[in-house]
């Protein structure tokens, strides 16, 4: 069975396998105070061109959602995010739980709109009794987004615009950044989005890493007490080693990005095989996520030899499904999916 589910299917890159096992019994302080910790931190410094940039990595994310948001904002506010934000859909009432609301705005094919910010600010504001409700604090994206689509430069911008004349920290959730990056139809590197928001992290879990997640706070802004706050949350790791030496790996040699292009070059193939076979998509995405629109016909021929997400069901009886490549994904399994999709074909 040839899983397209996700994008963590697999464990890690073999060169971060390697590099474990060959510093195992290795002796090395903990708490990331260890040696890999620290030079991931100067090596992602160097990446994002910050050298003054504060770098704190965590496992996952939505730990490291919950930690950061709650890290950023006073007790009374909270984080502005589109309705199909991570924050809001799929991450269990995290944010909530830590006690800030999810203040949602409509998505635009998950991406949001500065207007509809600029909108909801204004109207905010202007409520004479703004006080007795939630404040909002800081605004959340991700870049790519739920539906594998990536923000422009200029609408990265206008996003950046309204939150500095609000004064809302600017926060990327990064668990894909690397398959945004290395899109051809991304017009930001990583040093250009760095300097459009005030918080943002490297996702390691889904691009070649076991876990991990490095937040960068590119102007060393990060919060005070960050580290004693990561620790009330559970998520300061004892052996940081095992981040450290991961991002260490991922950030030598232009790894991380590289892994990234792998992954698109397949989606872009598997895009491509669902277009010769006149499957038409829900959304056009530039990343490693596709959404073709399957016949119940088609779904069911293809379960017998993929595992896929059903994303939405259609009035019609078409079903919205979801096809993810990773770093690792062999051509091999594009061209299988390709005869299978062919012969449900004939």
């Amino acid at each position: 069975m040839i899983s397209f589910t996700c994008d963590y299917n697999e464990g890690a890159h073999p060169e971060i396998l390697k590099r474990l096992v060959d510093t195992n019994m290795m002796q090395e302080p903990g708490y990331g105070t260890d040696q890999f910790t620290l030079s991931a931190k100067e090596k992602i410094k160097t990446a994002v061109g910050y050298p003054e940039a504060d770098v704190i990595l965590l496992v996952g994310g939505t730990q490291t959602n919950s930690t950061i948001i709650d890290a950023m904002l006073r007790r009374t506010e909270g984080v502005i995010a589109v309705d199909t934000g991570h924050i809001a859909v799929h991450e269990a009432g995290a944010v909530e739980f830590c006690g800030h609301k999810v203040l949602t705005l409509p998505s635009h094919q998950g991406k949001m709109a500065a207007d509809d910010l600029r909108h909801y600010m204004e109207v905010f504001c202007a409520d004479e009794s703004h006080q007795h409700m939630v404040q909002p604090g800081m605004v959340y994206i991700s870049f790519p987004t739920e539906y594998g689509t990536i923000y422009s430069h200029s609408e990265l911008k206008a996003l950046n615009e309204v939150c500095s004349q609000y004064h809302l920290p600017l926060f990327i959730d990064g668990a894909r950044l690397g398959y945004g990056l290395a899109s051809p139809a991304a017009d930001v590197d990583l040093p250009t989005l760095a300097s459009l928001c005030d918080v943002f992290y490297i996702g390691g879990t889904k691009i070649g890493a076991l876990c991990g997640e490095a937040v960068v706070f590119p102007k060393g802004n990060a919060p005070a007490g960050l580290f004693t706050i990561v620790k009330q949350h559970g998520a300061l790791l004892a052996k940081g080693r095992l981040l450290g030496l991961q991002f260490d790996t991922l950030f030598t040699n232009d790894l991380y990005l590289t892994i990234s292009r792998h992954a698109i070059d397949k989606a872009m193939a598997m895009k491509q095989v669902f277009a010769r076979n006149g499957i038409p998509f829900h959304i056009d995405s530039p990343t490693n996520q596709q959404f073709p629109i399957l016949t119940r016909q088609q779904a069911e021929a293809l379960k017998g030899d993929f595992l896929f997400e059903t994303w939405e069901h259609l009035a019609d009886g078409r079903i919205v499904t979801r096809f993810a490549t990773s770093w690792a994904t062999p051509m091999e399994h594009i061209e299988i999916l390709s005869r299978k999709l062919s012969e449900s074909q004939q």
